[in-house]
């Protein structure tokens, strides 16, 4: 896919930040840019593939206890 450059007004402390992340991650500022921007809705309000997929894991509705409970038995051995 052909890439266009992006001029964007960021404060200084954000854009550190992002360098800091971006070094600690083997990644470039531009690449955490585009695929935060990828992972955003398209027009038609459809999720990303990765919020998609990661939909339903546990319902909407349950509480914080049942999502500790099932974050215990997933990562339990």
């Amino acid at each position: 896919m052909p890439k266009t450059k992006l001029t964007l007004s960021v404060d200084d402390a954000v854009i550190s930040k992002a360098k800091r992340y971006s070094l600690r991650h083997q990644t470039s500022v531009s690449r955490l840019v585009t695929e935060f921007l990828a992972s955003l809705e398209d027009t038609e309000g459809r999720s990303a593939p990765i919020v998609a997929k990661l939909r339903g894991v546990i319902r909407s509705d349950a509480s914080k206890d049942e999502y500790h409970d099932y974050l215990r038995h997933k990562h339990s051995s």
